[in-house]
């Protein structure tokens, strides 16, 4: 009965990271303005960044995976993770 109780136990614990997980996953609706492939920078016009609580605004980001810089095209619409990354507004998922 002992080792049903942990199994129960460890279900609950995973899901619930499963869903904090999520809400730190927050995607936000943007328009590219300016890529600077050069500097890993983007500009970026968003929505509120409810995570960082931050209203809507233009800001430059930046990028720190190539990967990333590719996928990005001024005047395209995004929808974009953005995180303190070091202290520097970065952005880290895009899609």
């Amino acid at each position: 009965m002992k080792s049903a109780m942990i199994k129960i136990g460890v279900a609950a614990l995973l899901s619930a990271s499963a869903a904090f997980g999520a809400f730190a996953e927050e995607f936000t609706k943007g328009v590219v303005n300016k890529v600077d492939a050069k500097a890993k920078k983007v500009t970026i016009k968003h929505e509120d960044l409810k995570n960082l609580d931050m209203p809507a605004m233009t800001m430059v980001f930046r990028v720190e995976d190539p990967a990333l810089l590719e996928k990005l095209k001024e005047g395209s619409n995004i929808e974009f993770v953005a995180e303190r990354v070091n202290g520097k507004l970065t952005v880290t998922e895009v899609k």
